[in-house]
Parts: C-alpha cells; sequence; structure tokens
C-alpha cells in the first residue's frame, strides 16, 4: 500500500514531498481504477445502461482488481471499510448527507413550476427589459430560477419563454437561448442544494456555508462572460427565429390552472430562503462563537437539511395553498415532485459507493502521493479528473463523486476556504464539453430545434467556457482567502 504524504501548503502541494518508491500493488492499483473507470463508460455510454447499473458494476470491477475480496467491497459500497456505523462514506452515508437534501429541492422546485411562480419570474423581467438588455435578464431570470431547481426543469420551463420572447422581438434563438442556459447551467454546477455541489461538499467535508458564498461570487461573472456576452459569438449557428420550434418543453411541470398567480414576493422568498439561512449560518460562525444564543439559533436554521426543510414548507404555504391549492393538490403536487428524482437519487447513492471502493482499495492514497511529488495543485487535479470523467461518461454528477473521491486524500491538511475552492473546482470540471454522451446536450437540441453540428459549436461550447471561468475564478480565489 502506498504511503500518505502529509500536506501542508493550503492549495498547492508541496515540491518537496516525495513519493514511495513504485511498487507492483501501486501499478495494480492504477490497473483497477481504470478498469473501473471503463466499466462505467462501457456500460453508460455503448450499452446505454443506467448510470446506477455502471457505478455498481465499475465497483465490482475495481474492487476485484484492486485486491479487495467480495465482502469487503460490499462493505466499503455499503459503508466503507473499518468503520461499521458508515461514518467513514459508501452509497448509505451519502444518501444521507445528500439525497434528502435533494428530495426536499424537489418538492420546493416543483411547487416553483406548478404553482406559476417561476414563469412570474420570468414574466416579471421579461416584460420590463427590452433590447440590448434582454439577454442578461433572461440570464438573471434563469439563474434565479436555477438556484432552487434541477437543470432540467429549469431548461423545461424557460423553453416557451425563450421562444416567445424570440417571436415577439425577432432576435435569433441562441441570442436569448444561450444566456437562459448558462443561467440555468453554471447554478447547477457551482451552487448548493444542486446534487453535484452537495455531492463534492459530502465527500470531501467542505463547509457548505463557505462553498455556497464563493459558488454565488463565481457564478456571477461566470453567467455573464458564458451567457450574454458569449451569445452573439455562438448565435449564428443557429436557427434565426423560432419559426417551426416547439413551443413547450416536456412535462416536468409547469404554470397549472390555479385560482391566482403567486405574487413576485412571495416567489422570491422561497427561491431565496434556504440561501439566505445557509449563508446566515457561515457568517454567524466567522463573527460569533459556539454558545451565544444568535449563533446556535442561525447555524441550527442554516444546517442544510433544516434550511431545505423550511424553503420546502414555506414553498407548501405560500405557492401551495397561496394559490388556491387544497391540501389533496398539495399533497399530489408533492407526490409527484419526487419519482422524477429517483434515478438521480440512486446514482449519487452509488457514486457514493463508488468513491468508497476507490478509498479503501487505496487508489486515492496512491494519486495523492504521486501530486505530491509533482508539486500539483489539488484544485488543479480536481478539475482535470472531473474533465476526464465528464468526457468519457457524460454524467456531471458521475464526474463530481468520482473526481472528489480520488482527490479527498489531499484534501487532509487544506484550510476551509481551499476546500470549498476543491468542491467548485470539481463542479466546474463536470460541466466541461457537454456532447453525444450526455442527455443535457440532446435536451437542449430538441428544444431549440438545433442540429448536432450547431448544437457542439453552442451549448457544448458554452459549456466548456464556462468549465475553464470556473477553475480560473476558484485559482484567483485561492491566491486571496
Amino acid at each position: 500500500m502506498p504511503v500518505s504524504v502529509p500536506l501542508s501548503v493550503p492549495g498547492v502541494v508541496p515540491a518537496a514531498a516525495q513519493a514511495a518508491a513504485w511498487t507492483g500493488h501501486d501499478t495494480r492499483l492504477v490497473v483497477a481504477a481504470l478498469l473501473g473507470i471503463a466499466v462505467v463508460v462501457v456500460t453508460v455510454s455503448w450499452a446505454k445502461l443506467n448510470a446506477f447499473i455502471a457505478l455498481l458494476l465499475g465497483s465490482a470491477v475495481l474492487g476485484l482488481v484492486g485486491g479487495l475480496s467480495v465482502s469487503d467491497i460490499v462493505t466499503s459500497f455499503s459503508i466503507g471499510l473499518g468503520d461499521a456505523d458508515g461514518a467513514a462514506g459508501g452509497a448509505g452515508k451519502t444518501f444521507a448527507d445528500v439525497g434528502i437534501l435533494v428530495a426536499l429541492g424537489a418538492v420546493l422546485g416543483r411547487f416553483l413550476a406548478d404553482s406559476g411562480g417561476a414563469n412570474e419570474i420570468v414574466d416579471r423581467i421579461v416584460d420590463r427589459v427590452h433590447g440590448k438588455a434582454l439577454p442578461w435578464a433572461l440570464a438573471g431570470a434563469a439563474a434565479l430560477v436555477g438556484l432552487p431547481m434541477f437543470f432540467e426543469i429549469g431548461l423545461v420551463l424557460l423553453v416557451p419563454i425563450v421562444l416567445l420572447v424570440v417571436k415577439r422581438t425577432g432576435r435569433p434563438v441562441l441570442a436569448l437561448g444561450i444566456p437562459a442556459l448558462a443561467g440555468l447551467s453554471v447554478l447547477h454546477g457551482f451552487v448548493p442544494p444542486h446534487p453535484g455541489p452537495l455531492v463534492a461538499i459530502a465527500s470531501l467535508k467542505a463547509d457548505l456555508g463557505l462553498t455556497l458564498g464563493f459558488g454565488l461570487l463565481l457564478a456571477i461573472p461566470t453567467v455573464v462572460i458564458a451567457g450574454p456576452l458569449l451569445a452573439p459569438l455562438v448565435s449564428r449557428f443557429g436557427p434565426q427565429d423560432a419559426e417551426h420550434l416547439p413551443t413547450s418543453g416536456g412535462d416536468l411541470g409547469g404554470d397549472q390552472e390555479h385560482a391566482r398567480r403567486p405574487k413576485l414576493i412571495a416567489v422570491l422568498t422561497v427561491v431565496l430562503l434556504p440561501v439566505v439561512l445557509m449563508l446566515a449560518r457561515a457568517v454567524a460562525e466567522i463573527v460569533s462563537e459556539k454558545g451565544n444564543a444568535v449563533h446556535d439559533l442561525l447555524y441550527a436554521l442554516g444546517t442544510p437539511l433544516v434550511a431545505l426543510l423550511i424553503g420546502a414548507l414555506v414553498a407548501i404555504v405560500l405557492l401551495g395553498a397561496g394559490v388556491g391549492m387544497d391540501r389533496r393538490t398539495i399533497g399530489a403536487t408533492i407526490d409527484a415532485s419526487l419519482p422524477p428524482i429517483a434515478s438521480t437519487l440512486l446514482i449519487i447513492a452509488a457514486g457514493g459507493g463508488f468513491k468508497q471502493v476507490l478509498i479503501d482499495a487505496g487508489v486515492g492514497q496512491l494519486v495523492g502521493a504521486q501530486a505530491a511529488a509533482l508539486a500539483l495543485s489539488p484544485l488543479v487535479l480536481g478539475w482535470l479528473v472531473a474533465v476526464f470523467i465528464r468526457l468519457a461518461t457524460g454524467s456531471a454528477t458521475v464526474a463530481t463523486i468520482t473526481a472528489a473521491g480520488i482527490v479527498a486524500p489531499l484534501a487532509g491538511d487544506l484550510s476551509a476556504n481551499h476546500l470549498a475552492l476543491l468542491a467548485l473546482s470539481i463542479g466546474a470540471g463536470s460541466l466541461f464539453f457537454s456532447h453525444v454522451n450526455d442527455v443535457g446536450f440532446w435536451l437542449v437540441k430538441q428544444y431549440f430545434g438545433l442540429t448536432v453540428g450547431q448544437t457542439l459549436k453552442s451549448w457544448s461550447v458554452m459549456e466548456t467556457v464556462i468549465s475553464v471561468c470556473g477553475l480560473l475564478g476558484v485559482l484567483l480565489l485561492s491566491v486571496v482567502v
């Protein structure tokens, strides 16, 4: 088993650190990791099986080739070796840390969709903004809607609005579509409570409040660059009007017929409340100490589970009962929010198991030792690993989970600030160059009436710009925090 190399400088592995002499076991671990990842890639991309099955098979191959027994693989995948109560990691711990939060976020997002709250945000902005400011307004509206919503649901909600605005203004489809897509995608990759950032935070034991704050800070310039500024450059690759394009995005939820539409203040309260609570917790930890009544209250309310539960309950009151839903309809809306995320929850849990098998087999420790000898920054390494998995599997969530597991041993001596930045670096890498093995690629192609070539020249380029801007932003922040 390779020797773990101590790290001392936050954000960069010391150049003087030397890895242990390379052994046959090290070679075996590298082969195990490559075969495990290859199984995931082939199963998802060629066999077209769900990533949940792919991760189960990849974990088994990784563990067997890496020298673990069958019973050890099962234990590692489930709870982590050497820690029977599950504190170490594995599928169970990952689901406990992330799955419930994702479910609460789905409930909140469903009420935002079904009540007409998301359309209220977009309509208010679009009705008041015209001309050159319109792409900026759509980017802002998409980012706001994207705070509590999964990318796919936000896309379904925004596509009809974008196409309607294109028809009204005569602007090229991508001139308005790219800013909206950038707003959704950046929030999906950088900001909790989206699954990717939550998984990275849980795997690296990063501070959620710091990650949220840094993520929002990075999101603003990234959305600007990848949205309104990039749109004029790529809009020529798509349709120049909305004629013959679809007028709706699908059936994941939308503006339903209710007694009334929610007021904008109610919608903003629901969207921003969990974020404000989690940020307040981070501020309380910085300016006060445990034992102070205000500190303890903000710390409790800003716990992710509590913050999202409060947000979901407020959504039920303001966006459910507030628009005239009766108890039966409110219950049906909650029920409808959960089945669409079942696959996501299983993938997250299985990804946590795959990550833990990587760690327990010794792959993460080996990568840490060799990266130490190369003086490679964990921030860059995390981004590169996530990019590789993203290109291979097409899944941002799988890329995040796997990269976090591989670089986790490098996080031991990082400061809280740099741990948060490492989570964001991995999130940025997980968005790199979406192409034909990514579901999001085909959703964008279909909804905006693009060819494969047009989608590569617009959506894929936009995702790459987001990823690179995210890495550059993380590296800049690492110099000053």
